[in-house]
């Protein structure tokens, strides 16, 4: 993000000049009050906190899927403004789409700022990691991006386009190589708060990562400041500064699948860098780097780590990807820590970001020995569940959250997808807060019977079946050990 987007400007001043009359001055001073009270209802009014679900497709305000992926985000004028790719079926270039939001939580489609007919290179392309900076001297916004030929890999090519409004139409610039000879594929901004700019991305097929500083306008490339992780094989970065320290926070290069994020710390883009370090677990809660947004409020500024769980990793395409947004921990000014919480709490008056604690279970039905299973590991909406032999994976491990009222929600921790009844049996699906995703949980010599908060009845194994992949449904309740579940974590 960049600094110089917060940047007010200064106030101008009024000279001194001879008293007008006292009714000159009134009406100066109701004009003035005018003024000021239009400029007030002009800034966006900043929203109390926010939960945001993790793992999910995220809605606009019109009710449509968020195609920002491989994004980033640039505060203007009290908004946050969200690009990203929204792809084909077969993940060619359709879009780079902008929403805005006050609250990080409620997004409004703003527009197709760039287009397959934006320039004749685009007809057939791959688009990927837009970012946008905007540059104070020049009154431009200045999108950077990864373009590729649309068949496969080999132009490894960064593009350009520039606008007057942050949401307007980018006029497109074309694409290149950095200094006419490296490799560019995933690719991030970041601009200093000297205003210098830079352009990070991935050359020699994602073996190096490469770190450039940008000519004064932002639209081209000045000069390679640093490779500093040679051979590394890293791509998704994402560059920030905390504290006058530098953060490069990166994924390994593994396709769609997702790996071990590693960071790594300078106090200058053009270093030294330290050797990379690992945070989070091993896949980064299925998910890879895209962005890290700075959020200022009146508390502080808390830093959130925006990554994407791409559709490709579980068959499906880019616009079947899901976000997964958590907050950034910094145990010393030089360290990082990140860690998986199903929910995450923003303020952006306050500039906070926050996790909830969660404890997932099993359950294990008591005639079988066998646990709640979503086939597959399935991150699909309407994936029907059965019982399988317990094997610990987060197919297995689900969140009861409290709703209240004695009813929870049954979240899973693979798929954050809650547990629904349906008259065909109980499945996956986008928790809402629907009737038919509520459920009671009552203890029974030891056991649990969860009732359905629709029917009243029971989570129960289809016909006391004992084997693997039997279907779980809802049923009268009766007692009988096919209804008795013993929770464990």
């Amino acid at each position: 993000m960049s600094r110089t987007s917060r940047t007010i400007p200064a106030p101008r001043t009024i000279h001194a000049g001879p008293h007008p009359p006292r009714r000159v001055c009134a009406l100066l001073v109701a004009l003035a009050l005018a003024v000021a009270w239009g400029l007030l209802a002009a800034v966006p009014a900043r929203a109390a906190a926010r939960t945001i679900t993790n793992g999910t497709q995220f809605t606009s305000t019109s009710g449509d899927a968020v195609h920002a992926h491989g994004g980033g985000v640039l505060e203007v004028g009290g908004y946050y403004y969200w690009f990203g790719e929204n792809r084909d079926a077969d993940n060619t270039f359709r879009y780079v789409d902008a929403y805005r939001s006050t609250d990080l939580k409620t997004w409004e489609f703003r527009n197709h700022v760039l287009t397959r007919s934006s320039a004749a290179e685009l007809g057939t392309a791959y688009i990927e990691r837009p970012k946008v900076m905007y540059n104070a001297s020049t009154g431009k916004f200045v999108m950077w991006m990864h373009k590729e030929n649309g068949v496969d890999y080999s132009e490894a090519r960064a593009a350009v386009a520039v606008s007057d409004t942050v949401d307007g139409a980018y006029a497109y610039r074309g694409s290149f190589r950095p200094l006419g000879r490296y490799m560019s594929r995933d690719i991030t901004t970041f601009v200093d708060t000297d205003g210098t700019g830079y352009m990070v991305s991935a050359a020699r097929e994602n073996y190096d990562l490469q770190i450039y500083r940008l000519t004064a306008d932002y639209t081209g490339v000045a000069a390679l400041v640093a490779d500093p992780w040679h051979g590394g094989h890293r791509e998704a970065p994402a560059l920030f500064e905390r504290g006058g320290v530098y953060f490069m926070l990166t994924s390994a290069a593994t396709g769609w699948s997702p790996n071990q994020q590693q960071y790594a710390t300078a106090t200058s883009p053009a270093g030294p860098w330290t050797a990379m370090a690992n945070v989070g677990d091993s896949t980064a809660y299925g998910s890879q780097t895209a962005y890290v947004l700075p959020v200022q409020g009146t508390s502080g500024t808390s830093y959130l780590y925006m990554g994407d769980r791409w559709g490709d990793s579980f068959g499906g395409s880019v616009d079947d990807s899901r976000y997964v947004w958590l907050p950034l921990v910094f145990p010393t000014a030089t360290t990082m820590s990140l860690s998986w919480s199903p929910e995450i709490s923003v303020d952006t008056a306050a500039g906070t970001v926050g996790a909830t604690s969660a404890v997932y279970e099993t359950l294990t039905a008591r005639h079988s020995g066998r646990c709640a299973d979503v086939p597959d590991q399935s991150l699909w909406q309407g994936v029907a569940l059965t019982q399988y032999a317990c094997n610990g994976g987060a197919n297995q491990k689900f969140w009861f959250k409290a709703l209240g009222g004695g009813y929870y929600e049954l979240m899973g921790r693979g798929s954050s997808l809650c547990l629904t009844e349906n008259t065909a049996g109980v499945t996956q699906e986008d928790c809402s807060g629907a009737t038919a995703q509520q459920w009671t949980v009552t203890s029974s010599g030891g056991y649990t019977l969860i009732g359905a908060r629709t029917t009243g009845e029971c989570l129960d194994v289809s016909g006391a079946s004992t084997a693997d992949s039997a279907p779980l449904i809802t049923y009268t309740c009766n007692g009988g050990a096919n209804q008795q579940w013993r929770r464990g974590t």
